[in-house]
Formats: C-alpha cells, structure tokens, sequence
C-alpha cells in the first residue's frame, strides 16, 4: 500500500493487467486519488491517444502529460497532478 501524502511520489500503473472494459475507469479513479505534486507513471502496450483527450477534456491543466517513453509496444507516460 502506498502512502499518498509525500509530494513528487511517483506510482506505477501498468495498464496492461487491467482487462480493457475497466482499464479507462481504473486510471481516472487513480488520477482522482493523486495529490498536487504526486506523478502516475503509466505503461501500456500501445498509444492512448483517446484516452488522453479524455484526460485533457476532465482535468484541463490540472494533470500535466509526459511521454517518457513512446516506442511500438512500450508505452510509458508521466501524468503530474499540478
């Protein structure tokens, strides 16, 4: 169990074990739950170009989006709740 409460605390989300029909409201649920400061470090298999639309349209400059890492089957994105 992680401790939420230390600024600039990075955690990992690996989409990639989460079946695709709850992958979505699983990681607006874990952005819902980073404190200011606090970094999601997301993995997936493939670009979530909607998704971060989505991200975009809920949180406006709320969530600061960051690849990481952007190569065919290894995605890796930092999303910064500011």
């Amino acid at each position: 169990m992680h401790d939420h409460t230390s600024a600039e605390a990075i955690y990992p989300f690996d989409a990639r074990g989460i079946a695709r029909r709850f992958r979505h409201s699983a990681i607006f649920g874990a952005l819902d739950a980073l404190h200011p400061g606090e970094t999601m470090r997301f993995m997936n298999d493939h670009d979530p170009l909607p998704l971060l639309s989505q991200i975009e349209m809920r949180y406006g400059e709320g969530v600061a989006i960051e690849y990481r890492q952007r190569e065919p089957g290894e995605i890796v994105i930092d999303f910064l709740r500011q």
